[in-house]
């Protein structure tokens, strides 16, 4: 049966760069999922990663040459979880003799993965000193029985009988026995010793490989500013690129309208260009004009020519018009003068036939 995670979340993977220890190599393409594992057997906990889609049998084992392992860091007590922004952390593993850096997608993300590095790494104090606690016992238990077996021994053949002497040789047997478990424990204080030491000097370069990371983690801090800097200076040059935008877009415009003018005009051009190219073709038949005008202008001044005789006529015959209508005017004066003095006449004759006929009757 494999051990459960107790702890899993997403995020993409990063080591540091072994040549540089200062640029960040990325690990895994896309996010992947991180968890911590209490693995029993060997009494510690630790941080594993695979690549893809896979789950997790077993716990795997530190070293254990699978290709899809990106992360197996065995948790430490000295082990510390730098928070360097709000979305990364990164933590040293002197064994691996890494950086592991992890980016989040939020900040609560972040901030529960550093909070359980913290819950583990007590975890991991924990068990190292009951797991001390267990070795120095067995130790002293060790030394003790070691410690009464000679002396029992040595009474047995001080004051023993017969019969007691003769059971000492199988207390020789269980002596060797007991002296060859000692030497064992011997030698395993003294794997543990060098263990411990290995320990320490891994303690060692995984402090100094913490110090630089925090030199780092200052470093990249400096970088952040400087980046949040340019991103200012950035959103500034997007604000004047906008305004630039909407004059340009209003350069567009007047752009546009005047494309509309410009068509309009050269509509107009092409209409004046028609009417001159009619003036033009009129023009060729100026001359046949001004031959007609010519023409016409000399017929007109012999019209003019011949109104002035006809003037000079009308003039004479009016003169002549009005001198017969005086003279009609006198004829007719004289004609009502004559027409009078007839009338006067003919009543005298007709007085005088009157005067005659009455005579005429009295007779």
């Amino acid at each position: 049966m494999g051990e459960q995670p107790i702890f899993t979340t997403r995020a993409h993977v990063f080591q540091i760069d072994p040549s540089t220890k200062k640029n960040w190599v990325p690990a895994s393409k896309q996010a992947v999922t991180v968890s911590y594992f209490n693995d029993i057997t060997r009494n510690s906990y630790r941080i594993i990663s695979v690549d893809g889609s896979k789950r997790f049998g077993s716990v795997p084992q530190y070293g254990g040459g699978s290709d899809d392992v990106i992360i197996n860091s065995t948790i430490t007590p000295n082990m510390n979880f730098t928070k360097t922004s709000q979305k990364f952390g990164q933590w040293a593993d002197s064994r691996a003799n890494t950086v592991f850096g992890l980016g989040f997608a939020s900040e609560q993300q972040l901030s529960k993965f550093a909070e359980k590095f913290q819950e583990v790494k007590e975890a991991a104090k924990l068990a190292r000193e009951k797991s001390q606690d267990k070795m120095e016992t067995s130790s002293d238990q060790s030394q003790e029985s070691g410690s009464e077996t000679p002396s029992g021994k040595q009474a047995s053949s001080i004051n023993g009988t017969d019969d007691e002497k003769i059971s000492i040789v199988p207390d020789d047997t269980a002596l060797k026995s007991e002296n060859d478990r000692l030497k064992s424990i011997a030698e395993q204080s003294k794997k543990l010793e060098m263990e411990l030491q290995a320990l320490k000097d891994s303690n060692a370069r995984l402090m100094d490989t913490l110090q630089e990371a925090n030199s780092n983690a200052e470093s990249w801090k400096s970088k952040v500013t400087q980046s949040q800097d340019e991103n200012n200076q950035l959103r500034n040059k997007i604000s004047e690129l906008e305004d630039h935008c909407k004059e340009v877009n209003l350069e567009r415009e007047r752009n546009a309208q005047l494309s509309l003018r410009i068509q309009e005009l050269e509509a107009d051009l092409q209409e004046k260009e028609q009417e001159l190219e009619d003036l033009r073709k009129q023009a060729e038949t100026i001359p046949q004009l001004m031959a007609k005008c010519e023409s016409v202008a000399a017929k007109l001044q012999a019209a003019e020519t011949a109104n002035r005789d006809l003037s000079e006529k009308m003039t004479l015959l009016q003169s002549e018009i009005d001198d017969s209508q005086q003279n009609q005017k006198n004829m007719k004066s004289e004609l009502k003068r004559f027409m009078d003095v007839l009338d006067g006449k003919i009543d005298e004759l007709h007085e005088v036939r009157q005067s005659i006929s009455k005579l005429g009757v009295d007779n």
